[in-house]
């Protein structure tokens, strides 16, 4: 049996279809997941099978403090359910790896210098698994990097089909101008510190964007009564539909950044993470799909919306830069699916045969 532990609500759309694809061969699992809005709805909304972890801590200490719990009850998930193979963007399971029979495969698509304290531990898993943007860093023998990012193990053509009934939804054609922002709480243990936009930034953006079309907001947390007005319905399931068919993105978020990049809808994104991590970065330097400020660079963000707003063929043209990356990539649920079902031989296999992800293309 496999276990997948859930941090974020991205991570259910990291692991769903293989979770699915891996019991249709008969292979079962279980997903760990916190007390989390989003991600309790997408778990009911796949009917996937929970183990509910309790909530999450507020701050850093609590964070680390519940992780102690966590930590504990994992292991004796593990050892009642005769885990077998843990997977996620975990701390936790390398270690839960170390006082049961389990084997632990991590994920991370963050670099190690802007997650120091995650990638610490997280590098323990068995084997560790990153996006080839992350090749160069040195996570021991025991890192595989593919050619693909998270986000394609749920966007891939291979995997999804936008649902255009969420035009219907907006009230809104394939025709017409209108856009997605997205406002951050920069809550996570790897935000500390971190921050996007002003009150005035955001403002700003909403009121030039509304000057082309329509404005809908997605937030996390609280969100000023200033922008209530122009909130996305509360449909966590249907945002890659919405992001694929969306004119542009506007956000904080890292992940939907991404997400609406690989989609080829153009993609802004203004935080104090701007230029220093290496998705976003080859997206952007590689493929053209993106781009990123930093909140002091505030105006080169709103110029450059003017000039994509310009262009007369902007989707078409996005398009064709995202069947660009496309080629290089992989269908990562594809490969995942084979590594996991071939685990441990597959470890070598991959090492060495340099072929062997264009199986996968």
């Amino acid at each position: 049996m496999l276990l997948f532990e859930i941090n974020h609500p991205a991570h259910i759309h990291l692991f769903r279809n293989l979770s699915n694809s891996l019991l249709e061969k008969g292979i079962p699992s279980v997903f760990l997941i916190k007390s989390d809005t989003v991600t309790e709805r997408l778990a009911d909304q796949y009917d996937l099978p929970v183990i509910r972890m309790g909530r999450k801590g507020k701050g850093l200490f609590q964070k680390y403090l519940f992780q102690l719990f966590y930590l504990l009850k994992t292991i004796w998930i593990v050892r009642k359910y005769k885990i077998e193979l843990g997977l996620g963007v975990s701390m936790n399971l390398p270690m839960v790896s170390k006082f049961t029979k389990m084997k632990s495969i991590g994920f991370d698509d963050d670099d190690m210098k802007a997650t120091p304290v995650f990638a610490k531990y997280a590098n323990r898993a068995s084997v560790m698994m990153t996006p080839s943007a992350l090749a160069f860093e040195n996570r021991g023998e025991h890192h595989i990097a593919y050619p693909g990012y998270h986000e394609l193990a749920y966007l891939h053509p291979n995997r999804f089909t936008p649902d255009e009934q969420v035009l219907e939804m907006l009230g809104v054609s394939r025709e017409e101008t209108w856009f997605i922002v997205r406002f951050n709480a920069f809550t996570a243990h790897h935000d500390s510190g971190e921050s996007g936009m002003s009150f005035e930034q955001k403002k700003q953006v909403v009121e030039k964007l509304k000057e082309k079309g329509k404005v809908f907001i997605s937030a996390e947390g609280e969100i000023d009564p200033a922008f209530k007005n122009d909130l996305l319905p509360d449909h966590p399931e249907l945002i890659h539909s919405i992001l694929a068919f969306t004119t542009l993105y506007v956000g904080e978020s890292q992940t939907m950044t991404s997400e609406a990049a690989v989609l080829g809808t153009p993609a802004l994104k203004c935080n104090t993470f701007a230029g220093r991590l290496s998705i976003p970065n080859e997206l952007e330097n590689d493929y053209g799909l993106c781009y990123s400020y930093l909140p002091v660079d505030f105006g080169k963000m709103m110029e450059k919306i003017e000039e994509l707003l310009a262009r007369p063929n902007l989707k078409g043209e996005w398009h064709k830069r995202r069947e660009k990356m496309l080629a290089d990539k992989i269908d990562v649920t594809a490969f995942l699916g084979w590594f996991v079902e071939g685990y441990p031989k597959s470890v070598q296999e991959v090492k060495n045969n340099k072929n062997i992800f264009n199986h996968f293309r």
